[in-house]
């Protein structure tokens, strides 16, 4: 555990940086923000975790809902609404749908969809306030369709795994989520 949070506490900055972000309102721009920062590849890889161990429409269902509520989110922060405490949420959603991971969580579908839409929503306010003031269009298509890459990389993953090692990696998201929010 000393070999994961030593070197997350000793490089917070890496976490929240989105370093290499593409100047301008392209697609390339959009596609470039969630894969920038260690808090969005966490999260979203952990939606794809999960989805693969619930299994059944969890599958597509999971994913879909965080990038439908991603992309509202996205118009949110685009648009200059002020919603509170963005960053406590995202560091909130890499610890929740973690531990969901490492536990095999199974709560009804509809349960289930609105906790990965709120994750989403917050994650995509981040995503449109960080955006271009014009092409925004071009700007959420990247960043949903990196958003999607990530999610299926998860599943991909998650799918690969015996059940206890995808429980272990949830685990380890949460953990890693845990040390973003103390560093």
């Amino acid at each position: 555990m000393k070999k994961i949070l030593i070197p997350a506490l000793l490089l917070p900055s890496a976490a929240f940086a989105h370093a290499g972000h593409i100047d301008g309102n392209t697609f390339f721009a959009g596609l470039n923000h969630p894969i920038s920062g260690l808090d969005h590849v966490l999260a979203m890889l952990a939606v794809g975790l999960w989805a693969a161990g619930l299994g059944g429409r969890s599958v597509w269902a999971l994913p879909v809902s965080f990038v439908s509520a991603m992309l509202v989110g996205g118009a949110l922060g685009a648009l200059g609404i002020a919603l509170p405490m963005i960053e406590p949420m995202i560091l909130a959603s890499i610890i929740v749908l973690g531990a969901a991971v490492g536990l095999a969580l199974r709560l009804p579908l509809p349960a289930m969809l609105a906790g990965v839409a709120l994750f989403g929503a917050a994650h995509g306010f981040a995503h449109g306030a960080e955006g271009p003031s014009t092409g925004l269009t071009l700007y959420a298509l990247g960043f949903g369709a990196a958003t999607m890459a990530l999610h299926l990389l998860g599943i991909a993953i998650g799918r690969g795994l015996p059940a206890l090692i995808l429980r272990a990696s949830g685990a380890a998201v949460a953990t890693a989520g845990l040390a973003l929010a103390l560093a």
